[in-house]
């Protein structure tokens, strides 16, 4: 019977078990991060990490992932990739420790990284440019199922079996995919792969690292601690080296000269500020509602709470991509991105006994918010950019989401940290001061609020001039990788 399919529809079909993975990947996890800190015995900072090295590692290699299935062949780097992240996945629910747990996830992101470039290079080669419509919309598929099942169904395995089946889920669909690439999947290979820019990768993720660390450190020991300054600077000096490395560099692994397109500078750093407020914030929202000395909810009713924002995204994503050829990126971005400060600040009201249908509600209007920015970062951000150097900047877009992602992590974990030593007061020690506890949460979500207001105004210099070949039709797909961030509200 798969045989007499067209091989771009068996394209489609391994595509979709690698790319449900990756998603379902991305927001099962967070609202197992309080059990984690549990039976780990770990800090909010070391737990972090969890979803940071994640991220982190997700950004390190989808520049990558190019090159290596151009030189290796798509095939055998997807399957690889799959292989990875699948025996990985396996790896993170044996962990008996919070460190062998971070490393694991590290492990995984090398695969996630890859196989969702390398798929949908190798979907839009199967599909004749007609046709790509028809790609796209395989892709909804996972994009949409994945990321909205993710809490709800996370929440159930954390609490009515255990943390390691938010992982081992994923070991029956990457094996399936895995005997399907092997049987049906015809290998690629482009004669013109060029050279690995191994020192942009070595500094890119080091720089990255140290820089993460150092906020890890300011967290637990106060930011004028030596090793978070220590780090902090050295990450930073690292990233400046890297920026400077690349520029000299012929094939940079990250083409640093594209951002002297005003357009394309200006939406990625919108995206890069506005990720960095919404995942910081929705990191901090599992730990207030399950920690013992604020809420206490349980995993599931934890993600029942939260998933209301992935029913914002899927509401708003077909009306928003009407509204933008009218309005332009630059309103919809500055709409989306104070819809998203505003409803950011509003867990500042959120105390001990706040109804849940008031928090639901505040994640369904985050959600309509988020799909204002996620249309047009995925209209405007590529409209000057020629189709020859479209894998570069996609490259580009798809690590600076998980740049910022991880970022946001970091520095909210560290805030969280920070303000409830200041308050003396704990998430899970018994006996806690929990309305010192909330306030420390208040503190740190008007921290996420401000993150995403300073992209909100960033957008303002995004031109709607430059970007107005993409409003002369309705929201043009982009033929660009599909983010694992674009439901990240689902948390």
């Amino acid at each position: 019977m798969v045989k007499r399919l067209e091989y771009k529809w068996i394209v489609g079909i391994v595509f979709v078990f690698g790319l449900f993975m990756d998603l379902l990947d991305m927001t099962i996890t967070n609202v197992a991060i309080p059990t984690l800190s549990r039976d780990f015995n770990a800090s909010t900072t070391q737990v972090q990490w969890v979803v940071t090295g994640y991220l982190l590692s997700l950004a390190t290699f989808i520049p990558v992932s190019g090159w290596l299935g151009d030189r290796f062949g798509t095939k055998r780097i997807f399957m690889t990739a799959l292989f990875l992240f699948t025996s990985a996945s396996l790896a993170c629910g044996l962990a008996n420790s919070i460190e062998m747990l971070v490393a694991f996830r590290l492990l995984q992101g090398v695969g996630g990284g890859i196989l969702t470039p390398v798929g949908t290079a190798m979907l839009f080669r199967a599909f004749p440019p007609q046709e790509r419509a028809k790609a796209a919309a395989i892709l909804m598929i996972p994009m949409v199922v994945a990321p909205a099942s993710g809490p709800v169904l996370g929440g159930y395995l954390v609490e009515y079996h255990s943390w390691e089946w938010i992982f081992w889920i994923n070991i029956p669909v990457g094996v399936l995919g895995f005997i399907f690439a092997g049987l049906f999947l015809r290998e690629e290979k482009q004669p013109t792969a060029g050279r690995l820019d191994i020192p942009g990768l070595v500094l890119g993720g080091g720089g990255l690292a140290a820089l993460l660390y150092g906020l890890a450190e300011a967290g637990d020991h106060g930011f004028g601690d030596p090793r978070a300054l220590g780090f902090g600077g050295a990450g930073l000096a690292t990233l400046v080296a890297f920026t400077l490395v690349e520029l000299r560099t012929r094939e940079p692994m990250i083409d640093m000269r594209l951002f002297t397109n005003k357009l394309f500078a200006a939406t990625n750093a919108v995206q890069m500020i506005g990720f960095a407020g919404l995942m910081g914030g929705l990191f901090l929202l599992p730990l207030m509602l399950q920690a013992p000395s604020t809420r206490g909810l349980g995993a599931f009713e934890s993600g029942l709470t939260t998933f209301p924002q992935a029913i914002g995204v899927v509401t708003m994503v077909q009306v928003t991509g009407r509204i933008y050829p009218i309005v332009g990126p630059r309103r919809m971005l500055m709409v989306g991105l104070t819809g998203v400060a505003l409803t950011t600040t509003a867990f500042y009201f959120v105390g001990l006994g706040t109804d849940l249908w008031f928090i639901r509600g505040i994640m369904f209007l985050r959600g309509c918010s988020f799909a204002f920015m996620l249309i047009a970062l995925q209209t405007a951000t590529f409209a000057t950019i020629t189709p020859q150097l479209m894998g570069r900047a996609s490259a580009i877009s798809s690590a600076g989401r998980q740049v910022g992602a991880s970022f946001g992590v970091a520095l909210l974990a560290t805030v969280l940290t920070n303000r409830l030593s200041h308050h003396g007061t704990s998430l899970y020690v018994p006996g806690a001061d929990s309305d010192a506890a909330i306030t420390s949460f208040h503190e740190a979500f008007l921290v996420a609020s401000a993150l995403t207001i300073i992209g909100a105004a960033a957008a303002f210099f995004v031109s709607d001039r430059e970007a107005a070949v993409t409003m002369r039709r309705a929201a043009p797909v982009v033929e660009e990788e599909p983010s694992e961030s674009a439901y990240a509200g689902v948390h």
